[in-house]
Parts: structure tokens; C-alpha cells; sequence
């Protein structure tokens, strides 16, 4: 398909959106774990679901278009893409990532990548001169998160990504939060883009899922031979679930993004919340750049409460948003940092961060925003 079309229109007509075969209006899912040889001297496209299967590739045909990369792939979980993509680096090397860094990563860096002689340095990465300053004659990658998870800080993506290439450095940025629909880093130089896909681009809180695009060939085929060797794919039936989800990415993320500015503003007119995050608000120290790199603010909105009682009673007391870990679906999601997503990062740590014992996460649906505003206001007194 051609890259004229408007991303709306490639969300739902994506190249893999009929069966050639039958004409199906959905992609098939090919359950099946090995392919027959018709001619043993000439070997069929799929010969293992591990190297390929067709249903998995149509996803990755499937992000590639959407972020306007040369190559994509789908792996079990957003922390399998992530770890896969760190394998590109070796024993010496060194990296440096977003302070703020979802807890996940943050702690494969810290507690396994560590035993395996890769080095890290996390810095602020809304100060370009701190990142500069992180070089070392090992450095081998810069891994960005912008909006940042969940103080949702913001990075300047065209300049480290230029930064980076100018010093030979490998340039990885995670876009969960934003996705292509809001921001496609590629585009503004990035080398590999990469997806918790269980997030937004699922939507539905129903499939575990990670994907990974690459900028080029080269480094597309690279990806491929490790998704292979560590055997870290996604299989058919969530492949399938997963472009379910994507089809209705613009209408979700388009709705919940003018829920979540509506929150942002009710919450930054209390006076009982002490801090809001929330690109979209005027205070915001990062709007300006973000507004320069992205067409929207996201369906996230942090917001702290000055304590882990109130914070608590907040969760004690919600009835409409789900409190649990993870976000982007069509349901409200409620989390709180410090004991989910975030509870692998040492207290002192996440606090030197921003993320307080007060701090909740608030990722917005598709239910009225009104309605989540009473109950919140509820749980608030």
C-alpha cells in the first residue's frame, strides 16, 4: 500500500486487511507450528512459527507501515521486545536511558543486563546537556522514553536522536504512551522503535503483547535473527487479537485524549492535588517541545495527592476506573507507581525521580468523562 494515505485510513486498510486467498475481511489465524515442503530444493516462505508465521506477519507488515519503518516484529510481551532489542549490545558496552524509565526496563538494566557487563547511566533527558555529558568512549546506545512513565517528562527526540547518530550511537525509543497515531519517531531519526502493545494499540486489556520497528534493513535483519534465536514471539491468536485492536486506534486514542485533557484541568484547579502531569496543560515544562514532535497530549494523566494514605484512600474508593496495572485500554485504568508498575525501583530511587508515595496514574477510556470526574471527586474527600 501506498504512504500517501492519511493514518486513519491505514489503520483499517493496512495491506493485510483482506485474505488474498479467500477474500475474508480479517487476517487468518494460522495455528499452526510447522509448514509443509512441497519441493525440498525449494523451501516455502514459512517453514517454522518461530522464524515466521503468516499470521504474525501481517502485524509486523502492520506497525512498519504505521510508524514508517523498514521492518517490524511481534514479540510474547512489551518487556520481550524491549530485552530482545537490548541483545543487540554487547559484554563492555555502555548505554544511557531516561531516568524516569518504566520500572520494567529499569530493572532489566539494573538487575540482569548488569551481570552481563552492560553498563547504564540514567539521566534526566529533558537536559540535553546531561545526556552529552553521559558520554563515554564505550557508549553504544541512547534509549529514550518521551512522554516518560509516569512523570511524563519529555525528551527532545529529533535532537538526541541526532545527537546520537552523530556519535555513531544506536537511538531506541520506547512509544507506548504516544504511539504512531500521535508520534512517530522514526521520522524524527530514530533507529528502532518499540511498543508495549498490550497497551494502546490492543486497547482492550486482552492480549500481552510487544513490537519492535526498525529503521532500516540492516538493522531490521539484525532484530530477526534475534527474535529467532531467543525464540521471543508473539503467537498467532494474539497476533490476530492485537490487529483487532489496532483497527479502532484513532477513534480510542481521539477520545480518550479529550477525556484526559478535561482530567488534567479539573485536576489542576484543586487544591488538594499538589502536582499534575499532563503534556496538554500550559504549565507543562515540556509542552512546547512535545507539541513540536507529536500532533497529540496521550490518555495519560499523573497526578499527586500528597501522600500514600490519601493515595490509597483514592484506590480504596474509585468504583469506575479499574485499579490495576497497565493502561490504554478502553476501560479507565487507576495505578499507582510506587507499588505497581514502579515497585522495582528502589524507594529512594523513585523518589530522587518524582514518583511519590502520593503519585497515581491515570490512564483514561472511553467511558464519560464526566461520570470519572464524579467518582473521582468522591474518592478525593
Amino acid at each position: 500500500m501506498s504512504n500517501d494515505k492519511k493514518f486513519e485510513t491505514k489503520l483499517i486498510h493496512f495491506g493485510g486487511e483482506i485474505d488474498k486467498t479467500t477474500g475474508a475481511s480479517s487476517v487468518p489465524i494460522y495455528q499452526a507450528s510447522t509448514f509443509h515442503h512441497n519441493d525440498i530444493f525449494n523451501p516455502p516462505a514459512f517453514d517454522y512459527s518461530r522464524s515466521g508465521n503468516p499470521t504474525r506477519q501481517a502485524l509486523e507488515d502492520y506497525i512498519a507501515l504505521l510508524e514508517g519503518g523498514a521492518r517490524g516484529f511481534a514479540f510474547s510481551s512489551g518487556m520481550s521486545a524491549i530485552s530482545t532489542t537490548f541483545m543487540l549490545f554487547s559484554a563492555g558496552d555502555h548505554l544511557i536511558v531516561t531516568e524516569d524509565v518504566y520500572g520494567g526496563t529499569y530493572r532489566l538494566l539494573t538487575s540482569i543486563l548488569t551481570r552481563m557487563n552492560i553498563e547504564t547511566t540514567f539521566v534526566d533527558m529533558t537536559k540535553p546537556e546531561q545526556v552529552k555529558a553521559a558520554l563515554k568512549p564505550n557508549t553504544k546506545g541512547v534509549y529514550i522514553e518521551t512522554p516518560s512513565n509516569p512523570t511524563l517528562k519529555i525528551t527532545d527526540i529529533e535532537f538526541i536522536a541526532n545527537w546520537a547518530r552523530e556519535n555513531n550511537l544506536l537511538s531506541i525509543l520506547d512509544n507506548t504512551f504516544m504511539t504512531p497515531y500521535y508520534q512517530r519517531p522514526i521520522e524524527l531519526g530514530v533507529d528502532i522503535v518499540l511498543h508495549s502493545a498490550t497497551k494502546f494499540l490492543g486497547g482492550h486489556s486482552d492480549v500481552l503483547a510487544g513490537l519492535a520497528v526498525a529503521r532500516n534493513d540492516s538493522l531490521g535483519r539484525q532484530l530477526k535473527f534475534l527474535q529467532n534465536g531467543l525464540g521471543t514471539v508473539l503467537g498467532a491468536q494474539e497476533s490476530w487479537l492485537l490487529m483487532r485492536g489496532m483497527k479502532t486506534l484513532g477513534a480510542r486514542m481521539a477520545h480518550s485524549e479529550i477525556s484526559s485533557r478535561k482530567l488534567a484541568e479539573w485536576l489542576s484547579s484543586r487544591s488538594d492535588i499538589q502536582n499534575v502531569y499532563y503534556p496538554g496543560l500550559t504549565n507543562h515544562p515540556g509542552r512546547e517541545i512535545h507539541e513540536k514532535q507529536s500532533t497529540g497530549y496521550g490518555a495519560v494523566v499523573s497526578f499527586d495527592v500528597g501522600s500514600e494514605e490519601k493515595a490509597k484512600q483514592v484506590l480504596s474508593k474509585v468504583e469506575l476506573p479499574i485499579v490495576a496495572v497497565s493502561l490504554g485500554a478502553v476501560e479507565s485504568i487507576l495505578s499507582y507507581p510506587a507499588m505497581m508498575s514502579h515497585a522495582s525501583m528502589p524507594r529512594e530511587v523513585r523518589l530522587e525521580r518524582g514518583i511519590t508515595d502520593g503519585l497515581l496514574r491515570f490512564s483514561v477510556g472511553l467511558e464519560d468523562i464526566d461520570d470519572l470526574i464524579s467518582d473521582l471527586e468522591q474518592a478525593l474527600k
